[in-house]
């Protein structure tokens, strides 16, 4: 095995995907609950590749990928590039379920439809984030050399500060945040939001 971290190239887009859906149930592999297996990189993970490809970066184990860390410098930005050029064509193609579907895919569906909306109160810390690992990256610190890549370049953006969710079911996620510096922010029904500093 020999992992490095390296910049995103447009070829990795299909293993973001594949990414996406193998840690998409709490870090856990979600292929089993949807019928559609891009759906969650649809919203998760490509948008932000295609958008901020220079945020974009590769856990890659001989050059293939098994891990990535991806977001934007700009939350509100990445929602309104977001709403001009990525889910208008995704809401064609997905129609609003039913209410009464409570499938993964129809979750999905109902977030394209909604689009991303930053939340008011973490707008003192612009940038955000999504890490995913693959079980055979995992355990071996590359989790956290993803995030101070990451870290590495919104400083160099001059970008302040920084936050992402996580899932409350996800505790390995939330162990590993809270280790390596992020502060809760809020708590909200389903998940938490931590922020870090980055310019003093």
């Amino acid at each position: 095995m020999s992992l490095i971290i390296r910049p995103y190239k447009k070829s990795d887009l299909p293993r973001l995907y594949d990414i996406c859906l193998k840690t998409g149930d709490s870090g856990k592999d979600a292929t089993e609950l949807f019928k559609d297996p891009m759906l969650l990189g649809n919203f998760y993970s490509a948008p932000y590749a295609v958008i901020h490809p220079e945020l974009t970066f590769i856990l890659s184990d001989n050059d293939i990928p098994i891990g990535y860390i991806l977001g934007t410098n700009d939350s509100e930005s990445f929602h309104q590039k977001t709403e001009k050029d990525w889910f208008p064509p995704l809401r064609i193609k997905y129609s609003l379920p039913d209410e009464s579907n409570n499938t993964s895919d129809a979750r999905i569906i109902r977030l394209i439809h909604k689009g991303y909306i930053p939340r008011p109160e973490l707008i003192s810390f612009p940038a955000h984030l999504h890490i995913d690992i693959l079980p055979e990256g995992q355990g071996k610190g590359m989790g956290k050399k993803l995030v101070e890549t990451f870290c590495s370049k919104l400083i160099e953006l001059k970008v302040p500060a920084l936050h992402l969710e996580v899932g409350k079911r996800n505790t390995d996620a939330i162990k590993f945040y809270e280790k390596i510096g992020f502060q809760q922010i809020k708590e909200y029904e389903w998940s938490i939001a931590y922020g870090i500093l980055l310019l003093n």
